[in-house]
């Protein structure tokens, strides 16, 4: 028994992933650097933000870090006249994150949920790529109630992932499963104000 326990302890430790790291400041650029990841059950991740008004591309941030398996992942947030896509590249070497995250169109899967256009929420949107849940996002600003409805990746409406959103944008976000399930009414408008938050929950939660 001495020999096994001794054995065991005298093998070799696997050390954590070496990967490189870059995360951007506010005005969307970084400086790549190196950094171990706090311990083995870390990746290494090349990421890709991209958020969208109508077709307009408005911001397109990437970045690179160590990351947790349950953060790789492919998802996004459309609200039709707003998007933003999230594209996650993992990988198990040392320094493996060496590209940045490609770009990835979406096309309809056959998920409807509502929208708002103006003050007019119940307009239909056609879902995109991994968007298997409708969401509604709704927040107050000096009294003024403003609501969001549209698809989204069920990696964000997650018990934490909501919390966190709310504690970021202080808006209440709910979301359902089932084609137009966000059917409830009120008024729609001001969407960059939750835009910029939001891409910093995304980025950095």
């Amino acid at each position: 028994f001495f020999t096994l326990v001794l054995g065991l302890w005298l093998l070799p430790k696997a050390d954590a992933l070496q990967c490189y790291e870059c995360l951007p400041n506010k005005h969307g650029s970084c400086t790549e650097t190196t950094s171990e990841c706090p311990s083995q059950d870390y990746q290494c991740a090349a990421a890709r933000a991209t958020t969208f008004i109508g077709d307009s591309k408005i911001f397109d941030i990437t970045f690179k870090s160590c990351v947790q398996a349950k953060d790789c992942f492919k998802g996004s947030f459309n609200y039709g006249i707003s998007k933003i896509r999230i594209n996650t590249s993992c990988c198990t070497g040392n320094l493996c994150n060496t590209k940045p995250a490609p770009y990835s169109g979406l096309v309809s899967n056959g998920r409807q949920c509502f929208t708002c256009k103006g003050p007019d929420c119940t307009g239909s949107l056609n879902c995109e790529g991994s968007e298997d849940h409708c969401i509604k996002a709704t927040w107050t600003v000096e009294g003024e109630t403003t609501i969001l409805k549209g698809c989204t990746s069920k990696q964000f409406c997650s018990g934490d992932a909501i919390a966190q959103a709310a504690h970021m944008t202080g808006a209440d976000v709910s979301c359902c499963q089932g084609n137009f399930c966000n059917s409830a009414s009120g008024p729609s408008g001001g969407l960059l104000l939750l835009m910029v938050p939001l891409i910093s929950f995304i980025l950095f939660s």
